[in-house]
């Protein structure tokens, strides 16, 4: 009634939706992981003031906008 070839390809492509769905179950299991530490890990970066952080990124900007007109003059910094 079945030819053997048949039975095995039905087999292989069962075992193979089985590993993908175990596969992709992990997946989202890992995203989630990743999720909650990062929600654990946010309220610790936001401790200190933002006006420090401020000064910070304003700090950065300036440097960046000094080695782009370095750039730009064509000196090497």
């Amino acid at each position: 009634m079945f030819e053997p070839s048949i039975i095995i390809a039905g087999a292989s492509l069962v075992g193979l939706v089985i590993v993908a769905a175990a596969m992709l179950r992990g997946w989202h299991g890992w995203l989630e992981f990743k999720r909650s530490e990062l929600e654990r890990a946010r309220p610790g970066r936001e401790e200190g003031s933002p006006m420090g952080a401020a000064r910070i990124e304003i700090a950065d900007l300036k440097e960046r906008i000094r080695k782009l007109e370095a750039i730009a003059s064509g000196v090497d910094l």
